[in-house]
């Protein structure tokens, strides 16, 4: 079989997307060819029988060449894919998806927000098959979805027993934006600094130039208690998460934010306020949602646990993201949907 994958960006460095890279390397060892199409490129090292094209956001073209050279690939490409693979975006679905059914070509959707709309419900209709993480993602609810592992590279996240972990810490990584509600994290801060307890908070992650004044608020609110840093390459945040004592996330229901997963298989505690973890992961795990109270009341329970409690735990949450969401189970399960369509 021969695919056609659309994504939003394919760069092994870039801090939210690099992931994609390793799931095309792994899509390339089991396929005739690949070819890629992206909003943006930046960095990446692919087989021979993976071609890469960019709509060419890197290069700041206006919408308008996106949309001519969206068209431009997908006819020029007909005879080298079979099967289109979307990632996230539901606007090449709705933009192309009469032309892949009248070339004959199968429609694959990947879709995990919780939010959706009248296009979203197009690009549903027009495929044959739509995956998501997460029972509460929008597309959960029609009877051509199915439930994907999250395909995270526990070989590449992983414990490294080379790192010290500093007692007391605490990580937020991924994007800043208002949806991350990172501001009920520095409430929970707020709260323990009060109680004398003593932490070292880390924020890391870059925010778009419309949530600017956002990313304001939240330095200004937090003063001293957080230490924030820029968005880092994506092969340098598994020794970030081997640093400290909890990742702490706090996307509401519905999206199932891999960073949590990788935190996890690099056997560090984590605390979220996601109902998608209910009943998978251990109840110290997870905190209200919104609750500064109740987070700063997990924070100050999992600080106190004995270091061998927390080994195990550690241990613990590798074992659910191996058995469940690894990107060998990813992999597995995309041939055979694939396979079947």
């Amino acid at each position: 079989m021969r695919l056609l994958i659309l994504t939003q960006k394919v760069d092994m460095e870039d801090d939210l997307l690099g992931f994609m890279h390793g799931w095309i390397n792994e899509l390339a060892r089991n396929y005739q060819s690949i070819v890629v199409i992206c909003l943006a490129k930046g960095e990446y090292n692919f087989p021979l029988n993976v071609k890469v094209f960019s709509l060419g956001k890197e290069q700041k073209k206006s919408r308008l060449q996106y949309i001519w050279r969206f068209y431009k690939y997908i006819w020029q490409e007909r005879r080298n894919y079979d099967l289109v693979f979307v990632h996230m975006n539901q606007e090449y679905v709705c933009l192309a998806g009469i032309i892949w059914k009248i070339l004959g070509k199968k429609i694959v959707f990947w879709r995990n927000h919780p939010i959706g709309n009248f296009f979203t419900k197009i690009a549903v209709f027009l495929s044959d098959k739509v995956f998501c993480v997460s029972e509460f993602a929008y597309v959960a609810k029609y009877k051509k979805t199915a439930l994907m592992s999250a395909g995270v590279d526990t070989n590449f996240f992983k414990k490294d027993y080379e790192i010290q972990k500093e007692p007391h810490s605490l990580l937020y990584l991924g994007r800043i934006s208002p949806i991350k509600k990172i501001e009920v994290l520095i409430e929970a801060l707020q709260i323990l600094k009060r109680k004398n307890i003593k932490f070292k908070a880390e924020i890391i992650g870059n925010c778009s130039p419309r949530d600017a004044q956002y990313f304001y608020h939240l330095q200004k609110k937090a003063g001293k208690l957080a230490l924030w840093q820029k968005g880092v390459p994506y092969f340098e945040t598994p020794k970030i998460y081997n640093r400290f004592d909890i990742f702490v996330n706090l996307t509401p229901m519905g999206s199932y934010d891999k960073t949590i997963l990788e935190a996890m298989a690099c056997e560090i505690l984590v605390l979220v306020s996601n109902k998608s973890y209910d009943k998978k992961i251990d109840p110290r795990f997870i905190f209200l949602e919104n609750d500064a109270d109740d987070l700063a009341r997990k924070i100050e329970s999992l600080f106190s646990l004995a270091g061998q409690t927390k080994s195990d735990l550690g241990n613990q949450l590798r074992g659910y993201v191996v058995q469940n969401h690894s990107l060998a189970k990813l992999l597995n399960g995309l041939m055979a949907e694939f396979k079947n369509l």
